[in-house]
Parts: structure tokens; C-alpha cells; sequence
């Protein structure tokens, strides 16, 4: 079975509040799981902390990027170092939905 994965949309969340949401939302996720990400800027940055402070566990997406929105699915690895694209290895993953 196949679910949508949940949207967080966190254009209308504080700024400070953001990451949180974000990183408790993907800590609640089971393995192969994943969310989107809806923004109003790249979160390049919230990639590079990603890559920090879970390294291995996540694969990154975009899926739109621009220049109004952003969307990026955010996946729970099944197995470390597995990924289609390098999204966990450094460098920003630049992945298209396709």
C-alpha cells in the first residue's frame, strides 16, 4: 500500500519554529517513510543541518524549486547509504522529481 506522504507548509510558521516542526516530523517518521517540505526560499540550509546532525538517515528531493515555492520530500532511509540520488553525502543533493 501506498500513502501520500503529509505536507508541512511552513511559509505561514514563525521562523523559529521551523526547524523543530521539521525535525520532529521526520524523527516521527518509520523507516522508508516520508513528508514533504512546502517553503518560499530554497532550505539549503536545513539540508546542510540535516547533513550534520543526521547523516545517513535521510534522503532529500526536490520536487519544485522556485521561484515563488519550494517543495522537497524528505524520506527516512531504509538502509543507510542508500539512496538514488547522494542526498545524505554532503554537497547538496540537487535531485529532480523525476
Amino acid at each position: 500500500m501506498t500513502s501520500t506522504p503529509q505536507t508541512i507548509d511552513v511559509r505561514t510558521v514563525p521562523p523559529p519554529q521551523r526547524h523543530a516542526l521539521i525535525f520532529g516530523t521526520f524523527d516521527a517518521l518509520a523507516t522508508g517513510q516520508s513528508f514533504e517540505l512546502l517553503n518560499d526560499h530554497d532550505p539549503i540550509p536545513l539540508f546542510f543541518q540535516f547533513d550534520q546532525t543526521r547523516p545517513g538517515q535521510y534522503d532529500w528531493r526536490y520536487l519544485e524549486s522556485g521561484p515563488e515555492r519550494w517543495r522537497v520530500r524528505i524520506a527516512r532511509r531504509a538502509e543507510a547509504g542508500a539512496s538514488d540520488c547522494g542526498g545524505g553525502s554532503g554537497g547538496g543533493c540537487r535531485c529532480s522529481g523525476g
